[in-house]
């Protein structure tokens, strides 16, 4: 049973964690004392690198990985007593999905419906309506070896949605695809979440939760070590910084110099510069005073508010795309 503080705590949640862990056989901590709270018809991002626990994780919920300790609800539902409750409830869309590339796209989808118990010409109908939805009709009596990506990435997301989910859960469903691909699956996935699905999405890309998720986490080696809005994580960052490039890369040593006393420097790319400070876009005119009377030319200034990525590295000391892949994720 999950502790009244929980229960009090979480009432009306989808997805309720507590003191979630898992360890494996090889004394890998993949996930350390979790605890989260999804609300119904919210979209949750859960952030992190390669082996953080991401994966993990959302295999525990989906019922395909038992944990090692600590407890969830997801439908309302224990993961572990009333596992085929939880699976009948949710829709599941991991990155490792097994599809028989000699089926066709409508084959999967009406074998699909035919799992989850649906009648035969219902599972046709569900099918066309899905096939329609993720703009897959068009190639739907084609093999699955002929499938681009982006194709395979739709089918897997109409193949979660056949038996109307209360719940569904993504594990990094963007990954490999070019910015068309990935730019539709999030449309849909807007769609579908104005419709009422609750939406738990797993993914490295700190843009796509800023552009998704009502609230994210951040999981790292394990554990969360940030949550909340992507505006309130942002403020985690604190100031907000005022991109500075110069048209001399050279001046950039001098230049470095006289901004530190209108807020902290630091280098990006070539002939560039970011300073953190409290007056935001009212820096700009002392900013470019100052590099002006040291004769040094400003090719461009820019505001910049703090993003998931800054916040990231504030948090954990590290740049998600820095961080290796790890035994388990």
């Amino acid at each position: 049973m999950f502790s009244d503080h929980t229960a009090a705590k979480d009432a009306g949640a989808t997805i309720i964690v507590e003191a979630l862990e898992r360890v494996y056989s090889s004394g890998l901590r993949a996930v350390d004392g979790v605890n989260l709270a999804v609300a119904a018809g919210e979209i949750y991002g859960f952030l992190g690198p390669n082996g953080a626990g991401k994966s993990t994780t959302v295999r525990i919920l989906t019922t395909l990985l038992r944990p090692s300790g600590g407890r969830a609800r997801v439908a309302g539902y224990d993961v572990v007593e009333q596992a085929s409750q939880v699976r009948r409830s949710i829709g599941v869309a991991l990155q490792e999905a097994a599809l028989d590339p000699l089926m066709t796209g409508r084959e999967l989808l009406e074998l699909q419906g035919a799992l989850h118990g649906l009648r035969r010409a219902e599972s046709k109908l569900r099918a066309d309506e899905l096939l329609e939805r993720v703009d897959l009709a068009p190639a739907a009596d084609r093999l699955l070896n002929t499938y681009s990506g982006g194709m395979r990435r739709r089918l897997d997301l109409a193949m979660a949605l056949v038996h109307r989910p209360d719940v569904l859960f993504l594990d990094e469903p963007t990954t490999g695809l070019d910015p068309v691909s990935r730019a539709s699956l999030w449309s849909e996935l807007r769609r579908l979440n104005e419709e009422g699905t609750t939406i738990f999405l797993t993914t490295q890309y700190l843009e796509e939760a800023e552009q998704l998720a009502d609230r994210v986490g951040i999981i790292d080696h394990g554990k969360i070590v940030a949550e909340g809005t992507p505006q309130d994580l942002g403020r985690l960052v604190g100031e907000p910084g005022l991109y500075v490039k110069l048209i001399d890369q050279s001046q950039c040593d001098l230049a470095r110099q006289l901004l530190a006393v209108h807020g902290a420097v630091s280098d990006r790319e070539a002939g560039g510069l970011t300073i953190r400070t409290a007056l935001g876009a009212r820096a700009i005119a002392p900013i470019v005073r100052t590099l002006d009377e040291a004769q040094i030319e400003v090719d461009a200034v820019e505001v910049e508010e703090p993003t998931l990525d800054d916040v990231f590295l504030a948090v954990t000391g590290h740049r998600a795309e820095d961080v290796a892949g790890g035994e388990q994720s």
